[in-house]
């Protein structure tokens, strides 16, 4: 099944599903790119900034039946399950015209997606192609439209999507078939994750032992430590500033489907199983919805805990 033809998808017509934090800047972006956007958001203040912008407001995500692509932008495929309910009670109904698809961009299993896009296209009689391109580069990358855009699809469908892909993104990569582009996407979060945690304990242990943090990220930046995440998420990380650009729960969720995708092809993934353990602790804590930097708050209340258990360790000894 291939995509519409280059001259059907010039008329630049989409669906956007998720309008939060990044998919409000890419929706943005494609408008600016000359796109006509129609967007749903359970939240209606997204809407009318949406709007404001020169979107269409969908009634439904089933309104948004006609479209020849829909993005989704949700913060997980149970989200996307349940957004496109009545989407695909109407496609089973009535099947859209051929060559129909639907974007998966947020973070999701890529087993998941796989079994997603076989329901889709045998709702729709086969007419509706399902492609996952989750993205990276955060609130900024998708303001700006310097996203990291990681795609599992067909060839063809790739590039008849690719001036979609184009006006939200700055790096965009066919990685294979569909469930490719979340698995890049999973060994992204591996790599973002377990970076962040150790710049954090990095942190913790310069500033207790006297040092001052964002001068030790200076020094590391001209080294071999140097990285884009140092670059992004250290300055939040040294201001202890954990205003969410994103909430820290979500890479708990995509260490996950690195454990996952690697129990599949029994892969030995060690730092991302003592990643999950952590971003469950900062769950634990209560830091959920907190930036991503605050895995150093996480750290630290259990720098304290050890403390304490230490000091208690020593009193419950002393009175023997």
């Amino acid at each position: 099944m291939t995509l519409p033809t280059e001259t059907e998808l010039s008329g630049k017509r989409a669906g956007f599903v998720g309008l939060g934090l990044m998919g409000g800047h890419m929706a943005a972006n494609l408008l600016k790119a000359g796109w006509k956007v129609t967007g749903w958001n359970r939240s209606e203040t997204a809407l009318d900034h949406f709007t404001a912008r020169g979107g269409e407001r969908a009634a439904s995500v089933a309104a948004l039946r006609d479209e020849p692509v829909i993005i989704f932008m949700l913060p997980d495929l149970s989200y996307i399950e349940e957004a496109a309910a009545g989407l695909l009670a109407a496609w089973a109904e009535q099947p859209p015209q051929p060559g129909a698809a639907v974007v998966v961009m947020s973070s999701v299993s890529p087993a998941a997606v796989r079994d997603f896009g076989a329901r889709v296209s045998d709702v729709s009689g086969g007419n509706t192609v399902v492609v996952d391109a989750p993205v990276s580069g955060g609130t900024k990358g998708a303001r700006d439209g310097t996203l990291a855009i990681m795609a599992g699809a067909e060839e063809g469908d790739f590039q008849r999507l690719l001036p979609l892909f184009n006006a939200m993104g700055g790096t965009v990569r066919r990685l294979g078939r569909l469930g490719s582009g979340s698995l890049a996407k999973a060994c992204n979060q591996l790599i973002v994750g377990t970076t962040t945690a150790a710049l954090a304990e990095a942190a913790e242990l310069a500033e207790r032992s006297g040092m001052e943090v964002a001068a030790l990220y200076e020094v590391l930046s001209g080294g071999l430590a140097g990285s884009r995440v140092l670059d992004i998420v250290g300055p939040r990380l040294a201001a202890k500033d954990y205003e969410p650009t994103g909430p820290a729960e979500f890479m708990h969720k995509d260490l996950s489907f690195v454990l996952e995708s690697a129990a599949t092809v029994h892969a030995a993934v060690p730092m991302a199983a003592a990643g999950v353990e952590l971003y469950a602790e900062l769950k634990r804590q209560g830091l959920g919805d907190m930036d991503l930097a605050a895995v150093r708050q996480t750290i630290s209340n259990l720098s304290a805990d050890a403390v304490a258990t230490s000091s208690h360790d020593q009193l419950r000894n002393s009175k023997r």
